[in-house]
């Protein structure tokens, strides 16, 4: 049994499957796959076009090694051609070509490899973003052999490298395979310059030993060479903003500006450098001598400059600084209270009842007061003046405990609240010095704010905003942007106290000072209000809903001082009826006293909210005849009250009195947020039968006012004849014939007029004959005035930041865009319209997204940015100094498309009209440098000697490029002649060596 066990186990041997692929294979097939999946193995010949660079990229592994191969092509205008007619065998690869041609040498903007080798298309090998580099040569290697055997087969004629050595060295090494031709691409970078390779003659002689040629004469080597000269020093005497002036008030900024005006502009330059390449092409080795001893590439015998300059990476701009440290406001929770204290804000916000004589200026009485805290009205007591103040302030408080105080309700008797006044009092000249804003800076943007309060005017004209009946397209474009930014109009208050705030917050003190400010702005509505003062600055009429909401409650604050002002103005007794209701005729609403002699110690606010509240309070005995005659048992037999003119000379159905249009109150305006409040209430009742005539009755307010002034206004009226005046359309005429055969004009009702339950019946049934100006107010204009305040009060400067941000943002793009129509820059002006149409999508959603806000803001101060940089530039070359004239438009036009593009070629090289400009900016540069006089500074002495400011006019080289190739047989004499490639750089710290050798392997 044993045997039989042992004899089994020297059957059994090991298998070795050597079919199964190693990582290194799986690695090749799937970069072949890669090339097949991006259609890389038919090889089509392009011509040498501009186009757009595009790259397609995947990631691959080798083991656990993770790579990025990457797929980059020049997206080409032309149609490509076609090569099936050709015999392919004659046909070199596409990059093998490109090799030689001097089209693409030295492109403005293209990848490193294209730089160096001039190719237009190819695949390139980077390790992974956390994978370690390929430095050992055995790695380089086995990546080399990698991209050999899958460029040979999957037929791809595209060049493929690989980068090795550590990344910011940026070495490629790669392989182009062709049809019985292959191009090797190596590379070589040095920290330092060979001193023996510092020159053309020095790389000539590496170029031709690497090539190997030993044919005789040896084929001519093309050279072409760019020297780039660096500018720094601009010696420019101009700031780029004008120097702080601190003898003014709002001095001590720089770029400070007045109120109402937004600074603009970089703080630094903008333009760091300017680069100067100095051009050499289709030169050959016997024309040009440059070896350590001699040179005869002088940058102004160039035939080819081009130009190119570097910007300052993120420059101050003041514009961009304004907006973005106002947008950050909008993400601060402190209120008022938090930021200036409760004491402060108590003390300031009941001043006015405290201190009555706090309002004493000198001024006429007519003309509205600037400011609602005693520092704006009071002079500020001396420093060795406050201890007095302070002893008659309490002893005036003291003095109040002895006084008659019969007027005054007894809860109200107290030490402790007297004190308290009096403390409050004492404490009101502390705050002064202890205030965020100074006192001058707070008048002067207050002024700004309220100019009307500056100069005597007429109560009839302080709100009135200036008018023009033929706009300008500019004013027009202004209003476009109101309405698309949600904003206000520009010369409106709002507008103003966006500006006012930004400025405040940004050179005055920061948030503090912005809520000191808010403060005092909402006393003086609030002292506008109680002293029945138009707010300047606001249109009239109903609050306008395409406009932000802070300006809606402007307006309809406004609204409110209209109606009161109406109110108080109104002659007392029944003479003054007629008048009234022209003016009601002519939409200015209808109009009551504040009181009346039979209730003069009763004000407004105390019965505003009664159910018995009417327009117009009359005499008791009239009162007491007109509420007998409206509920009495006949109601329709009454005198005719508050007509206004006959409708179309329409009669009555009933009788044949005139049908007269009665005076009817105004509808109580309204603001967005109200009408969403009225709308989520009313769809909170629900569709059903009960909801519905509900929402019905509370949105039928306004129509049994119209109701009871037209019974008013035509006694022994129908519901019909009111429907004729109100809705015409539901009251249906035709003709019949009578008994008597004459055609006879009847009328009726429509349908949905005699539907049972109808609102309008019932509304006629519960309507009482009352004219409109004893009707009880539908616009409580004490109620919404006060609700208005108290909104306006509780907002913190983070809201107010989110109320006013559409107005800011208004006011930018508008100085963008006057600042642009100077300048005249096609690519910041697309971008206006641009950023107009996505603010219109940012700022109409419901809740702002403060990430797209910010993003949009960054773009307003990348075209700021540009605008400051098209100034300096013209400033530098004295675009603007010169006359108009061809010249003049040639700098404009190289200006312009330094801002556009890349690169830019200068006209005429060296010895045209920008050459010289440039060569001049140069030269005094390098007189500064060396601290060499100018020819003009040198004396008359100096001069006569033959003495004279000479220097180098160009500083040394901080880039040599030199470009050398030919086309020669290798590796043989008698193998095809294929092209040759190398590419040199020659900088300070950096020498390098891109070489692209091509040999024949039809026999090799």
């Amino acid at each position: 049994m044993a045997a039989d066990n042992d004899q089994l186990e020297s059957e059994v041997f090991e298998i070795t499957d050597f079919t199964t692929a190693s990582e290194w294979e799986r690695f090749v097939s799937r970069v072949e796959e890669v090339l097949t999946g991006w259609k890389l193995t038919a090889e089509k010949a392009k011509s040498t076009t501009r186009g757009t660079w595009e790259e397609e990229s995947e990631e691959i592994h080798f083991a656990d090694f993770r790579f990025h191969i990457t797929h980059c092509f020049l997206k080409q205008e032309s149609e490509e051609d076609d090569l099936t007619d050709r015999n392919e065998e004659d046909i070199l690869p596409s990059a093998m070509q490109d090799l030689l041609c001097m089209q693409n040498d030295f492109p403005p903007r293209a990848h490193c490899l294209v730089r160096w080798y001039g190719i237009q298309e190819f695949v390139v090998i980077t390790p992974g973003t956390n994978s370690e580099a390929v430095i050992s040569e055995s790695k380089c290697n086995l990546l080399l052999s990698s991209v050999s055997i899958s460029l040979a087969n999957s037929g791809c004629q595209i060049p493929m490298f690989v980068q090795i050595q550590q990344k910011w060295r940026r070495i490629y090494a790669g392989e182009c395979h062709g049809p019985g031709v292959r191009t090797s691409f190596e590379m070589v970078q040095l920290r330092k310059v060979p001193s023996q390779y510092n020159h053309l003659s020095g790389l000539l002689d590496i170029f031709k030993s690497k090539i190997g040629c030993n044919l005789l004469p040896l084929p001519p080597v093309d050279i072409a060479i760019r020297f780039t000269y660096i500018l720094q020093d601009w010696q420019q005497p101009i700031w780029p903003q004008q120097p702080p002036d601190f003898d003014t008030l709002l001095g001590g900024e720089v770029g400070g500006v007045e109120f109402g005006n937004l600074p603009f502009g970089a703080c630094e330059e903008p333009i760091s450098e300017l680069h100067l390449a100095a051009t050499w092409l289709h030169l050959t080795e016997g024309i040009v001598v440059d070896n350590d001893v001699y040179s005869d590439l002088d940058p102004l015998q160039a035939p080819h400059w081009s130009v190119r300059v570097r910007t300052s990476e993120n420059p101050q701009c003041l514009l961009g600084d304004f907006v973005t440290e106002f947008f950050k406001l909008c993400c601060r929770k402190e209120s008022v209270e938090d930021i200036l204290g409760r004491g402060y804000a108590e003390e300031e916000g009941k001043v006015l009842k405290d201190l009555p004589t706090a309002k004493t200026v000198e001024c006429s009485p007519a003309a509205p007061v600037i400011g609602a805290s005693p520092e704006d009205k009071v002079m500020r007591p001396a420093p060795q003046q406050r201890n007095a103040s302070e002893a008659a302030d309490i002893s005036s408080a003291l003095s109040k405990l002895t006084e008659p105080v019969a007027a005054v309700p007894l809860p109200k008797l107290s030490v402790s609240s007297m004190v308290h006044s009096a403390r409050k009092h004492i404490h009101r000249h502390r705050h002064i010095d202890e205030s965020p804003l100074h006192i001058d800076i707070l008048k002067s943007i207050l002024l700004y704010l309220f100019p009307d309060a500056a100069v005597e005017k007429s109560s009839d004209s302080q709100s009135k905003m200036p008018t023009n009946s033929s706009k300008t397209s500019e004013e027009k474009l202004c209003d476009n942007l109101v309405l698309q930014l949600k904003s206000a109009p520009t010369d409106s208050l709002t507008y103003r106290l966006a500006l006012g705030l930004c400025m405040v917050n940004y050179s005055y003190g920061g948030l503090p000072a912005v809520a000191h400010l808010w403060q005092e702005f909402v006393l003086e509505l609030r002292y506008r209000w109680e002293n029945n003062y138009l707010i300047y600055g606001l249109a009239g009429g109903p609050p306008d809903l395409r406009c932000c909401l802070l300006h809606q409650k402007l307006q309809m604050l406004n609204c409110c001082i209209e109606r009161r002002r109406r109110r108080d103005e109104a002659p007392s007794g029944m003479g003054g009826s007629r008048q009234r209701e022209h003016k009601a005729s002519c939409g200015q609403g209808p109009s009551s006293a504040a009181a009346t002699s039979s209730n003069q110690a009763k004000s407004w606010d105390s019965w505003s909210d009664s159910e018995d509240e009417f327009f117009e309070c009359l005499s008791d005995q009239e009162d007491t005849e007109s509420l007998r005659s409206e509920r009495g048992p006949d109601s329709g037999k009454g005198k005719a009250e508050g007509r206004l003119h006959p409708y179309n000379d329409l009669t009555l159905l009933n009788s044949m009195e005139p049908l007269y249009v009665p005076v009817t109150q105004e509808p109580a305006p309204m603001t967005e947020d109200q009408l969403e409040e009225q709308s989520e209430v009313l769809a909170k009742l629900g569709t059903s039968a009960e909801g519905s005539h509900l929402r019905a009755r509370m949105q039928s307010a306004c129509l049994v006012s119209d109701m009871e002034s037209f019974k008013a206004a035509n006694p022994g009226c129908v519901l019909e004849d009111f429907v004729r005046w109100y809705s015409p359309r539901d009251y249906e005429e035709k003709y019949e014939v009578d008994e008597k055969g004459n055609k006879v004009l009847t009328g009726e009702l429509s349908a949905r007029m005699k539907i049972p339950g109808n609102m309008w019946a019932e509304a006629w049934e519960i309507s009482r004959v009352t004219p409109a100006r004893r009707q009880r107010r539908l616009f409580d204009d004490t109620k919404e005035a006060e609700k208005i305040l108290h909104y306006l009060t509780m907002q913190k400067p983070g809201d107010l930041a989110r109320h006013l941000l559409p107005c800011l943002l208004h006011a930018a793009l508008l100085k963008l865009q006057q600042e642009e129509s100077v300048e005249k820059i096609p690519s910041v002006e697309k971008n206006i319209q641009q950023a107009i149409t996505q603010a219109n999508l940012l700022l109409h959603s419901g809740s702002y997204d403060y990430k797209k806000l910010e993003d949009f803001i960054n773009q307003l101060v990348v075209m700021e940015t540009v605008i400051t940089r098209a100034r300096s530039l013209k400033d530098k070359f004295a675009v603007d100094k010169g006359e108009p004239g061809e010249a003049t438009e040639e700098l404009k036009k190289f200006v312009s498309s330094l801002l556009e593009e890349p690169e830019v070629v200068v006209t005429g090289a060296g010895q045209g009209l920008t050459g010289r400009i440039i060569h001049r900016l140069f030269l005094n540069a390098q007189r500064a440098a060396l601290l060499v006089p100018g020819d003009d500074d040198l004396e008359p002495e100096r001069k006569k000697a033959g003495e004279s400011g000479k220097t180098s006019d160009f500083p040394s080289p901080a880039g040599r490029e030199i470009i050398l190739r030919t086309y020669v047989p290798r590796p043989a004499p008698y193998s095809k002649a294929l092209p040759q490639r190398l590419f040199c750089v020659l900088m300070k710290e950096e020498f390098r060596l891109a070489g692209a050798f091509s040999s024949d392997t039809s026999f090799f």
